[in-house]
């Protein structure tokens, strides 16, 4: 048995959504439902993060779900997104579940905003690693991720403006024509890149994604079931999750190679390994974009291009990217926004189609253990 993508739904991504984090949960899911031509009767799996304030029988029970079968959470923030998928996918392929819905939502700026860094923490094994680097001033992600930026572009003679602009850019013209983006209508240019303000040399702000509330959800069923619905199936061909030897949550300074990030090259390996595919097979590359510098890492990874040539590939525009604006430009939803607009390029729906479009990647956030899906059309 194989499994497919049959629904995707969202909420409005927003500054200030007005309303419950568990609201914005259940208007999400059944706006996938609705996609999907199922109800809340259907459902007997649910998956989400860690990092979620809904927990899945309080979902379950505000959408009128009745018994569920299966229900999981996955850890490590934005790297969690494409295992929410992986988890829904071993469920309905083991016969555990038959239809699962996973999601993903949070009051992002008007609540918590994950961005503002880390303010008072218990003591524990996770945060233990943490203490090597908060009392030097390293208190956000952008200030953990500029350590490796920065190495990054000393170690290929690059520029901020060169290496880092081009990602920014691009997820900007995309949101720039997709309505429910919130930089809708807009783009940016590498001055305007250039010129805003410093976030944690040598990134800028336009460098960082944004804080979003809303929404996110996406049905997961059998392919077989999946056939029989509205939308035409789109096939997990592969899911995988990895992390790495001596992996940390943003803070492997002590890993020996800050230019590149193993954990996702242990999910590509997975990926091409488990489908034959090659990066040259890749019709659309929806990479996370929590900053601009993993982007080209990534890239890089997954073997799309060699090592320190991520950015001439990016401004090249080697390959579609990130449609539907990203993190950078749609909205912050942790990837999950990132995995309905790869559902999107198979369909042939996307604001901006890639002609086409049969085989999509999608990545989740890295840094982090992270995860990775590859999406084909059915047959």
């Amino acid at each position: 048995m194989s499994a497919a993508i049959a629904g995707i739904g969202a909420t409005e991504f927003s500054k200030d959504s007005g309303r419950s984090e568990l609201r914005l949960a259940v208007e999400a899911v059944r706006a996938a439902l609705d996609d999907a031509g199922l109800t809340p009767g259907d459902v007997d799996g649910m998956v989400t993060f860690t990092m979620d304030t809904s927990p899945e029988i309080t979902v379950a029970q505000a959408a009128g779900m009745g018994e569920l079968s299966f229900f999981s959470r996955v850890h490590y923030g934005g790297g969690a997104a494409c295992a929410t998928v992986q988890q829904a996918v071993l469920a309905v392929t083991a016969g555990v579940a038959e239809v699962v819905v996973c999601y993903r939502a949070f009051n992002e700026r008007s609540g918590r905003r994950f961005g503002s860094g880390v303010q008072r923490r218990e003591p524990s094994a996770e945060g233990a690693a943490l203490g090597w680097a908060l009392p030097f001033g390293l208190l956000t992600p952008a200030s953990w991720v500029a350590m490796a930026a920065q190495r990054y572009l000393h170690t290929y003679g690059l520029t901020a403006e060169a290496a880092f602009g081009p990602v920014a850019v691009t997820a900007r013209r995309h949101a720039a024509t997709n309505p429910a983006a919130w930089f809708h209508g807009r783009p940016i240019t590498l001055a305007d890149h250039a010129s805003s303000r410093w976030i944690a040399e040598p990134l800028r702000l336009l460098d960082c994604c944004q804080e979003t509330d809303g929404g996110q959800a996406v049905v997961v069923t059998s392919l077989e079931r999946a056939r029989d619905l509205p939308h035409p199936p789109v096939v997990v061909a592969a899911a995988a999750q990895g992390a790495s030897r001596g992996q940390e949550q943003m803070t492997g300074f002590h890993t020996g190679d800050l230019t590149g990030l193993a954990e996702s090259a242990v999910v590509a390996r997975q990926l091409w390994r488990t489908t034959g595919l090659t990066p040259a097979d890749i019709d659309v590359g929806i990479l996370y974009d929590h900053f601009t510098p993993f982007v080209l890492m990534q890239l890089e990874e997954y073997g799309f291009c060699a090592r320190g040539e991520a950015a001439s590939f990016v401004a090249e525009d080697r390959l579609p990217l990130n449609t539907h604006g990203g993190q950078l430009g749609e909205a912050y939803l942790h990837g999950m926004n990132g995995i309905a607009e790869g559902v999107r390029q198979i369909r042939g729906t996307s604001v901006n189609q890639v002609p086409g479009a049969a085989r999509v990647l999608v990545t989740a956030g890295t840094g982090v253990p992270t995860s990775g899906l590859l999406l084909t059309a059915d047959g």
